[in-house]
């Protein structure tokens, strides 16, 4: 074929985990994509009938059509079969068929953290950020250059640690590509949907749903609806996974067969290409005189998947008490700490509020965990923060939070009755394990950056100390038990 010859076929053949096959999602009218159905399943799929090598063996001595075999592990080979995740691709050209990899320009906005790194800064207090502005027209800002690290902590080449970014685009990213080697990014778009090519097929990512791509994988994204903007969660060493239910039992919260993973689709493309890793947080660029995406057929557990998170199930209702937020998790990635998660994904759709008797609000407190409160659509109006759409808020580890006195007062006085909490909206938050370092552009170069209001000392001077009001009450109970009077002044 010629430069200029693409083949991407429409409709592949697909085969799933079963035997008989797998069933595949049809097209929809904003997504003309189909995918095969299950969280953490092993699937295969093919583009051309008989692309796959016969069962019981991954690497023939020569595979269908001519096609290269090649293998990723997201996984170390020795692992348990539990946590195993491999995919074997058989294409029409291997991956290693590239130039060398040459260092392209430091970007200020995208980094890596430690304590030594002058380029990020721990940091007690609690932040908010606006969304991101649109680049200029002229400027064509592609997804991976319009990302903007916001914090984080650990280091990808421990295989421990997680970053928050932000992104704003408006650009295809054409003839480019990208592989993160640092970690699996969990994309949550939040303006105009993102068409993303993969090796193992293409996922259509519109706002309100979740896409994961996991680390080693190269991957390209197109605008289809024009400037896009949302968030990305970035894990380094570990992979997201559905949370174990305890005494939840066997439904609830996400359900396995809701997660949808492509297809196998490919391209023949004897073009230039332009292939971009990110390692350690530094660019790299190499080119290559083909398609990467040139995968006939694949099988394996390593594979990009998206989830519409209005298929959430939230359990919230009670006839008194809160619930833990850990009841709203969609996903979580473990840490190297046994029984410790690296990170937990927690999505707020609509929910009815039962509880009597019942402090309703956030109460106040501290957690080990930073929180990072994001909102796709709708609103969500606290005392103390305002969080937009597009907008992003970080109360750091151990810090105590919660809402102001004025809500306080009318929560606990306020006769409560049946109510159903955000309807047409959709918010999210992560619970991220550890300290939370945040970068010079989250600090100083974001024009949308604001300390949450209400954390400014002055905020909290008309706060009360309501038991004083009780001291009668108090002293004639102490009495009774032949124990000395409280006074004013008593601590």
């Amino acid at each position: 074929m010629g430069d200029a010859s693409i083949l991407t076929p429409s409709v592949p053949k697909t085969f799933g985990a079963s035997a008989a096959g797998s069933r595949t999602t049809p097209p929809k009218e904003n997504d003309p994509y189909r995918y095969q159905l299950g969280f953490g399943n092993y699937f295969s799929s093919e583009a051309v009938p008989d692309a796959l090598p016969e069962p019981g063996r991954n690497v023939p001595q020569r595979c269908p059509y001519d096609l290269y075999s090649e293998q990723l592990n997201g996984t170390p080979f020795a692992s348990y079969r539990d946590t195993l995740q491999h995919v074997w691709m058989y294409r029409i050209r291997p991956a290693v068929a590239h130039a060398r990899p040459r260092p392209m320009p430091a970007s200020p906005d995208l980094t890596c953290f430690s304590p030594q790194n002058p380029n990020v800064q721990f940091t007690p207090l609690t932040y908010e950020w606006g969304p991101l502005e649109y680049p200029e027209e002229e400027d064509q800002v592609t997804f991976i250059h319009g990302l903007k690290t916001i914090g984080g902590w650990g280091d990808p080449t421990l295989k421990e640690g997680l970053a928050m970014h932000l992104y704003s685009c408006n650009a295809s990213m054409e003839k480019k590509a990208f592989c993160n080697n640092d970690g699996d990014f969990l994309i949550l778009p939040q303006v105009g949907r993102l068409e993303i090519q993969t090796e193992l097929g293409r996922l259509m990512v519109r706002p309100g749903e979740l896409c994961v791509i996991q680390a080693g994988l190269r991957w390209k994204v197109s605008l289809p609806d024009g400037p896009s903007r949302g968030y990305v969660h970035e894990v380094f060493g570990s992979h997201f996974e559905l949370p174990d239910l305890g005494v939840i039992g066997s439904n609830g919260l996400a359900h396995p067969r809701d997660f949808e993973y492509p297809v196998a689709s490919f391209d023949m493309d004897q073009s230039k290409w332009e292939i971009t890793y990110k390692l350690a947080g530094q660019l790299f660029a190499y080119k290559q005189n083909h398609t990467p995406f040139d995968v006939v057929a694949w099988h394996g557990s390593y594979v990009p998947f998206k989830y519409a998170m209005e298929k959430f199930v939230p359990l919230a209702c009670a006839m008194k008490e809160q619930c833990d937020p850990t009841i709203y998790t969609v996903l979580i990635a473990k840490s190297k700490t046994p029984k410790v998660a690296l990170s937990e994904f927690a999505v707020y759709t609509a929910k009815h509020i039962t509880a009597l008797d019942t402090y309703r609000p956030p109460y106040y407190h501290r957690n080990m965990s930073t929180e990072m409160l994001g909102m796709i659509y709708g609103e969500y109006h606290g005392s103390v923060r305002d969080v937009q759409e597009g907008c992003l808020s970080c109360e750091n580890s151990y810090m105590p939070h919660g809402d102001a006195y004025g809500a306080w007062k009318e929560a606990t006085t306020k006769q409560l009755e049946h109510e159903v909490a955000g309807k047409d909206a959709l918010s999210f938050m992560f619970h991220l394990n550890n300290h939370f370092s945040l970068t010079k552009f989250a600090l100083e170069r974001n024009p949308t950056i604001k300390q949450i209001p209400g954390y400014e000392g002055e905020f909290w001077d008309n706060l009360q100390g309501h038991f004083m009001d009780h001291l009668d009450e108090v002293n004639t109970k102490l009495a009774a038990m032949g124990l000395p009077a409280l006074g004013q002044g008593s601590a």
